[in-house]
């Protein structure tokens, strides 16, 4: 199937979102890491503490961090993007591994892991039709506005990061972006 011309001139965003796809073409400003890591861990007072001074020690850079608990109120389960070679990668996975308080430590691939990011983007939103912009490319999307107030609008935007950096960069041109927060990547293997 051919694309028209005026669909190849497209935005790339609205082309995925009306073809209900999950990829989107970026400009290739922004790439993720290739590895994830996760640790289960428990959920203790002073784990996440001990860990991230581990880091720290050893002179580990890491991208993103999220923690929370598990099925079981006793673990919890850390997904750390770290930046870095394979060997930086290695040896992060054997530190974490030597530590008490890890139960398990695994890597994922973007290929084999289902990868998430909870944005919140704020909007300076002076003028109707900016507002109507940024709430019809939430809509194609699957964000949603959570906050609308005559000088402002927040959308929250559960996606990969690369979807959420396109939405940013795609709304950005009918409002001003106040303030973005984002949690960080959460991931797990797909299949059993």
């Amino acid at each position: 199937m051919s694309a028209s011309p005026s669909a190849a001139s497209a935005d790339p965003i609205a082309v995925a979102a009306q073809a209900g796809s999950d990829e989107i073409i970026l400009a290739a400003r922004h790439r993720e890491a290739d590895k994830i890591v996760y640790a289960i861990v428990e959920n203790q007072r002073g784990v996440l503490h001990r860990i991230s001074g581990m880091f720290r020690a050893k002179g580990f850079n890491i991208t993103s961090i999220s923690i929370g608990r598990t099925s079981s109120p006793d673990l919890a389960r850390m997904t750390i993007v770290p930046s870095g070679d394979e060997t930086a990668l290695e040896l992060l996975v054997k530190q974490l591994r030597k530590m008490i308080d890890v139960i398990d430590v695994g890597v994922v691939t973007h290929a084999d892991a289902v990868v998430r990011e909870l944005a919140l983007v704020k909007f300076e939103t002076k003028s109707t039709r900016g507002k109507n912009a940024i709430l019809d490319l939430s809509n194609a999307l699957g964000a949603k506005a959570v906050d609308m107030t005559h000088n402002s609008l927040v959308v929250e935007f559960c996606s990969t990061p690369a979807r959420i950096e396109s939405f940013i960069s795609e709304a950005s041109k009918s409002a001003i972006v106040i303030e973005v927060v984002r949690t960080g990547l959460t991931a797990l293997r797909r299949g059993l």
